[in-house]
């Protein structure tokens, strides 16, 4: 059984960007120190238009092969002009309002997501999946993550999208891994509770 991970950005208040989304505030953060763990630890979760000009083009997926990101993640791309964001994976997109993909990579789910993470979970292979958000769709895939990489960031945003847009109910997860960087970004992971 494959694993789905969520992995994301977030503040100390838990909110991965600012009320209309914008995850920017985070980028600064990413230093000499934390972007070789990135690249070493998560180089797939790099967008594949900003692999070449940082010259990790020819990394290999270690982690994930498959991604699934919903609407407003892919709109970010798109407004860059990018259909295929993530050229080295699988890519799904999880959306009601977009009818017909943009590109041949880029299969878009607009019924059960459930079923469809699922499926891709029961099959076989040694990577797993990568969640890319958003909110809404975290909160609707909460009971399927197996695991959550939080690169938490040291910074208060007081409002905004929180990591998960879901109804009250106890999750638990155990912490597996702690990683501190000097510019006081942390990186934990977290296993489901069995």
């Amino acid at each position: 059984m494959r694993k789905l991970t969520y992995f994301i950005a977030v503040s100390i208040d838990g909110f991965i960007g600012t009320p209309s989304g914008d995850a920017t505030a985070f980028v600064s953060f990413v230093d000499e120190e934390l972007f070789p763990f990135l690249t070493e630890e998560y180089p797939e979760t790099m967008p594949t238009h900003g692999r070449q000009p940082l010259g990790i083009d020819d990394l290999e997926n270690r982690k994930f092969d498959t991604i699934i990101q919903g609407r407003a993640s892919y709109d970010l791309a798109l407004a860059t002009g990018h259909t295929s964001p993530y050229a080295h994976m699988r890519q799904y997109v999880v959306s009601r309002s977009i009818k017909e993909s943009p590109d041949p990579a880029v299969e878009i789910i607009s019924g059960d997501v459930v079923a469809k993470v699922r499926e891709l979970k029961a099959e076989e292979g040694p990577l797993g999946i990568y969640l890319c958000g958003g909110a809404d769709l975290a909160g609707q895939l909460v009971d399927e993550i197996d695991e959550l990489v939080i690169k938490t960031y040291p910074l208060v945003l007081g409002s905004g999208l929180p990591m998960f847009a879901a109804d009250f109910a106890l999750t638990e997860f155990t912490l597996e891994s702690v990683r501190t960087f000097g510019s006081g970004v942390l990186v934990r992971k977290y296993d489901r509770k069995p």
